[in-house]
């Protein structure tokens, strides 16, 4: 396994994981991959904004999305945002997500983060005690969202 920044050249893979496993409701319209692959390659040029990847067999079959938000609070520290989760049906139970939320960690920490906040639209118990064992706590804070 590799876990690296999402590029261009992983839009296919992206497609797949997030309306095949990610998302209940999938786009009306065909995507335009070179939109996909022009927005991959400049997150991969932005410090604040990250797309992670797990690679196995040459595809991305995990991935993670983080954003570093500056702060004017906890002594002028940024604070993360991790969004997206998703692992491909066939590569599940393997580590994948959670290498991507080791290294998501990881960039947040570099960037002197004073917390990481993560969202899931699963109640299943298997999730989030998959979080809980990745070191999120569950019951701490609520998420409010307002669909626009």
């Amino acid at each position: 396994m590799v876990v690296r920044e999402a590029s261009g050249k992983d839009a296919q893979d992206l497609k797949v994981l997030y309306f095949e496993y990610l998302t209940k409701y999938p786009p009306q319209e065909e995507q335009n991959m070179e939109v996909w692959e022009a927005i991959l390659e400049e997150y991969s040029k932005d410090k604040y904004n990250y797309i992670l990847v797990a690679v196995e067999d040459g595809k991305a079959v995990a991935s993670v999305q983080m954003a570093i938000i500056r702060s004017l609070t906890h002594n002028v520290r940024p604070f993360a945002v991790i969004e997206n989760v998703v692992t491909h049906e066939a590569y599940r139970q393997r580590g994948f997500a959670s290498a991507l939320l080791e290294r998501a960690t990881e960039i947040a920490v570099s960037h002197n983060c004073y917390k990481v906040s993560l969202e899931t639209g699963s109640n299943r118990e298997s999730t989030l005690n998959f979080y809980r064992n990745n070191g999120f706590a569950i019951d701490e804070k609520h998420s409010c969202l307002k669909r626009l």
